[in-house]
């Protein structure tokens, strides 16, 4: 199979992304012709996004831990510690702190620690049920995932990691991508949804 360039569309707060997660780094092993490149995806841009959607902050809550209850259903290691989210105190986050997160772990180590971090974020949220919002959260998450830190920070905090982001974002408007998980195939074959490791390898296997 000649190369494949994979551009995987992710949220850190993204249910479904979770197991999509667990399955493209099945592919990165069965697969090391396709190239798999993160996009970020922002869900709720801005908390005022969670009024437009839910009719607030307060009442996103119950029907987010609907979609984790399907998304549950569809990971493959059933991961999702729904009843400790319940429990939890604090307001669901937005995606962008998390968003950024990924990308200055992408400066600070390449593509290996982008996908440790999202992966640790989402472990976090999901798992652990702590607030990735909060600032503190992340920086201990991403200290855990053995990122240098130092390095990690100063690009947190640098203007160009933001604008990567947006880079991000503006790409998905330009490929039509409406929400995620989703992956681009050599710029223009497109696979959305939280779908299975056979049909990955299936759709993957159809593109030349």
């Amino acid at each position: 199979m000649s190369k494949l360039s994979v551009e995987f569309f992710h949220d850190v707060i993204c249910s479904f992304c979770f197991p999509m997660s667990y399955r493209m780094r099945q592919i990165e092993k069965l697969m090391p012709d396709a190239e798999i490149i993160h996009r970020s995806f922002a869900l709720v841009r801005e908390e005022y996004d969670f009024d437009v959607m839910f009719g607030s902050r307060e009442e996103a809550k119950d029907e987010i831990l609907g979609h984790w209850e399907h998304a549950n259903e569809n990971d493959d290691r059933h991961r999702f510690n729904i009843a400790g989210m319940r429990k939890a105190d604090f307001l669901f986050p937005g995606s962008m702190k998390g968003l950024l997160a990924c990308k200055a772990a992408y400066f600070a180590g390449g593509s290996a620690s982008y996908w440790d971090v999202f992966d640790a974020l989402q472990n976090a949220l999901f798992v652990r049920s702590l607030n990735i919002g909060d600032q503190e959260v992340i920086e201990s998450v991403v200290r855990e995932t053995g990122t240098d830190f130092e390095a990690w920070k100063r690009h947190y905090e640098a203007p160009e990691t933001l604008e990567a982001v947006e880079a991000d974002l503006l790409l998905a408007e330009r490929y039509g991508v409406r929400s995620v998980p989703h992956l681009v195939i050599n710029g223009k074959h497109h696979v959305s949804g939280a779908i299975g490791l056979d049909q990955i390898i299936e759709a993957l296997g159809k593109i030349k």
